[in-house]
Formats: C-alpha cells, structure tokens, sequence
C-alpha cells in the first residue's frame, strides 16, 4: 500500500485532545492535580471512554480498573497490538506525563480511521491505573499486577495518606471492572512518553528511541547519634548523625560518578530528627535512589553504599542500619520493536537518537510477559513532575507519527 512508512496523524486533532483532558483536574499553576482513583479520575476516565467509543472502540476493563479501548482487527484470532500509558498525575503533575501516551494511542486510532486503514491484528489504546504511586504506592501498581510482580489482592489493601484502601477507592469511582487482571495477551505493547529529562532538547533529537529502561534500587539507611545544643556540645564530644549523612551523601555521588554517563545516585527523601534550629540531629532517616540500565553497576553500587556508609558511621561512634525499600532490574526492550520505531524515525524524517529511560513506566513490567518498546519526545528544560511541565505541538506530532507508523507495521496493515 502506497501509504505504508509515511503515515500522518492529525497534529491539531491531537493537541486538541491534550488541552481538553488538561481542564479534567486542575491543578493550581497551569498543570493538573488527577491524582489516581480520584473523582477527577473517574471523570477523565469517562472522557477518554466517550472519545474511543466515538472512534468505533469497544471498552473492556479489568480487576484494576485499567481501560482497553479496542479498534478490531481483520482476524479475530490475531492477538491486538496495545498503546498504553495512564491518565493518572502527580499532585503537581503537568499535562503530559502519562496523558500524551494515551491519548496517542486513540490519535492512531483515529488517523487509521481517517485514511480507511484495517489491520490484522486488533489494536487497543489503554489507559493503566495508577502509574504514578503518588496516592497509592508503588508506581505502576496495575501494570504490576498484570505482569505477576504483585498480587491482586497486595494492590486492593494499599493505602492512601487518609487510611483509605486502594480497592474500596476503585469501587468508589466506579470503574472496578470484571476482566481478571493479566488474562489479555499482547502480540506486542507500546508506550510513547516526554522524556523527562533534558537529553532530546540538548541535542535538537525529536524523537527518543528508548533501548533501555534503568533499573532502581532504593536503599533506606537509618544513622542513630545523639540529640544535643548545637551550641553548648563541644565538637569533639558530638555524635552528628546529620554530618554522617552528608558525608555518605557525597560518597553516592562518587559512586554514581564512577559509572559514567549512564549510572545515576541521590537522596530525594530525607528526615531529621528533631529537625530543630539548635539541636544536632540525633536521628536521621534517608533513602538513597541509585539507577543504572546494567544489573551488575547496581550490584556494585549497593554494596558500595553499605560498604561505605557503614564505615563512615563506625569511625564516628554512630549506629547505622539498612533496608531495601524498593527496586526493579533494568530493562531491555524489544529489538524487532525498537528497530521499528528507530526505521519510522529515519523513513519520517525526524532527527533521532537512542535513549535510556531514566523513570519506571507500564511498559517496564508489560516487558515482561510480551514484546515491548518505548518511543520518548522532549520536554522543555527537561521538567516533569511539575505543573511547568512543556512540550511543543511539533514535538507531539513527531513522535505521534514514528507511533502510528511503528504499530502499522507490527499489526500488520491490510490492503
């Protein structure tokens, strides 16, 4: 078909659709706060249902309330083709974390319909419950669960901030669906995302080919000392479980450093005890978040930090102890995939590089259980999490396009 490699979404017809799910959950500085499972949610949830069902989807929902919107293939045996992401944001999220990816799915959706394209297999735009984690930890819980990393029943019973449950939440809004959780299967998934980070806009790339997905590993250390005057305590005579942290802190960097360019190290949650202007801390509790897309660095850097946190506490008197809080290997995406998105990338026209992703996302876990890749686009200054968050209308569209074309060619087009 002559069409075949040089497929269009419709730009406007996309941006459109960004702004108009942007009013679902305001936030209060331009961005959104629809938190997961919230009333905003439900109400976001119906909006991109109303869409999909105009465009000739049907809508299944599963024991997590993870949405499938399915466009239908010419063959009914064929396994669907999926485009997912999540509609679900940050208390300060901006507008196109997550939501770009989904609603790319039902712009592909769209344009197929546009130019009368069928295709063997089905294709299903998703939207998977609580990516972000913020309300209920851990991120990417409904992904989890239909890769067999969590359990149903494990996901149901967290909690939110308030001591409400995850399950009695998801019945509340109304979209606890009756499809068991991970009985779909996938003839392949894809996710497009913003970078979030400042790579693509650095160097001029419009499109993120993503090889790699980082694996975590979160570390929680806590340093015991003594609570005392800052001003009454001689120096020698302290036991400053805020000056251990900092030195072990800037040994995380070191580490992190050691393992140039890809490895990544810091503390992003932090309390001390009592937290008070003339008291040295006695009591500190920290986590240290150490990424790299090789399982081996990981390894490397974890014992490091033990290694060395324990003997920085030792020389100072201190008690030290550790807790693995968190974590996920790192991910290799599918190459046929990603070889298909990179060749969409170059038949397109668009400047291209490859790219490790340095957040979780669906498509880390859905890696597990069937053939998976990543498509990223750039984000002004590299900011996401935050009501700031930018993209450009062009960029949007470009890595839309590599999308459409990349899922044409694994459902296979029919002529």
């Amino acid at each position: 078909m002559a069409l075949e490699g040089n497929l269009r979404i419709n730009a406007d017809r996309l941006w459109d659709t960004l702004n108009e799910m942007a009013k679902i959950g305001p936030g209060v500085a331009g961005g959104n706060n629809r938190q997961t499972l919230t009333d905003a949610d439900g109400e976001a949830r119906k909006l991109f249902q109303k869409w999909c069902e105009e465009a000739g989807c049907t809508m299944g929902v599963d024991k997590m309330g993870t949405m499938f919107m399915t466009r239908p293939g010419t063959d009914p045996d064929a396994l669907p083709v999926y485009i997912g992401s999540h509609l679900d944001t940050q208390p300060t999220g901006g507008k196109y974390d997550g939501v770009l990816g989904v609603l790319a799915g039902l712009e592909v959706v769209r344009s197929l319909n546009d130019m009368n394209i069928k295709t063997k297999h089905p294709i299903v735009a998703t939207n998977w419950t609580n990516e972000e984690g913020t309300r209920f930890a851990p991120a990417m819980l409904a992904s989890g669960v239909y890769a067999g990393i969590h359990t149903l029943e494990w996901a149901y019973d967290r909690e939110d901030a308030d001591g409400k449950k995850f399950g009695d939440e998801l019945k509340r809004i109304g979209w606890l669906g009756d499809e068991e959780v991970g009985s779909r299967k996938m003839h392949a998934m894809f996710e497009y995302h913003i970078e979030q980070g400042p790579i693509l806009e650095a160097e001029n790339k419009e499109i993120g080919v993503v090889t790699h997905g980082q694996g975590l590993s979160w570390t929680e250390i806590t340093i015991i000392g003594k609570a005392a005057h800052t001003g009454s305590t001689p120096m020698p005579m302290r036991k400053n479980a805020g000056l251990a942290m900092a030195r072990i802190l800037e040994m995380v960097d070191e580490i992190a450093w050691s393992h140039k360019p890809d490895a990544v190290g810091a503390a992003g949650h932090i309390d001390v005890y009592p937290n008070s202007n003339n008291v040295i801390p006695g009591k500190v509790v920290f986590v240290v978040d150490l990424r790299s897309p090789d399982l081996a660095v990981i390894e490397d850097m974890e014992q490091r930090l033990r290694d060395g946190a324990q003997k920085i506490c030792d020389d100072m008197g201190l008690e030290v102890s550790f807790k693995k809080v968190g974590g996920f290997d790192p991910v290799t995406f599918d190459e046929t995939i990603v070889n298909r998105i990179r060749n969409a990338a170059e038949t397109l026209g668009y400047s291209h590089r490859n790219i490790i992703s340095g957040a979780g996302h669906d498509a880390c876990w859905t890696n597990k259980v069937a053939p998976t890749a990543m498509i990223m686009c750039p984000c002004v200054d590299g900011l996401s999490h935050n009501e700031a968050e930018k993209i450009t209308k062009e960029w949007a569209k470009a890595g839309a396009d590599v999308l459409l074309n990349a899922v044409v060619e694994t459902a296979e087009l029919v002529e």
